[in-house]
């Protein structure tokens, strides 16, 4: 079992930045592969980047890349999402999740990770 939770979330201003942390506990966060997702209310569940334990990385080209920067720190089990130039149209839920997975493909779909965090609220307003 692999605990998640997220905290850094909060109510910006457009254009500003926040960065958003996910702890690990459980079994070796350093072998798993991590995803931060976002959903909005009345959407889906979207990818927004994810990281391998062996460093790919891969972001959704349309929700943040240029603007956002996924890295992880496996000696404080702790996954980031640096979020800049923030816009309206980013806010969501973001949660992050974790798979034990391909140290070279990136997961992109909800279904292929088996552990979830409850998520941080990203508010952002113009």
């Amino acid at each position: 079992q692999v605990q998640l939770v997220e905290s850094g979330g909060g109510m910006v201003q457009a254009g500003g930045s926040l960065r958003l942390s996910c702890v690990a506990s459980g079994r070796a966060f350093s072998g798993y592969s991590m995803g931060w997702f976002r959903q909005a209310p009345g959407k889906e569940r979207e990818f927004v980047a994810g990281i391998s334990w062996a460093n790919t990385i891969v972001y959704n080209s349309d929700s943040g890349k240029g603007r956002f920067t996924i890295s992880r720190d496996n000696s404080k089990n702790t996954v980031y999402l640096q979020m800049n130039s923030l816009k309206p149209e980013d806010t969501a839920l973001y949660s992050c999740a974790a798979v034990s997975g391909s140290p070279f493909v990136i997961a992109k779909k909800p279904s292929e990770y088996d552990y979830w965090g409850q998520g941080t609220q990203v508010t952002v307003s113009s």
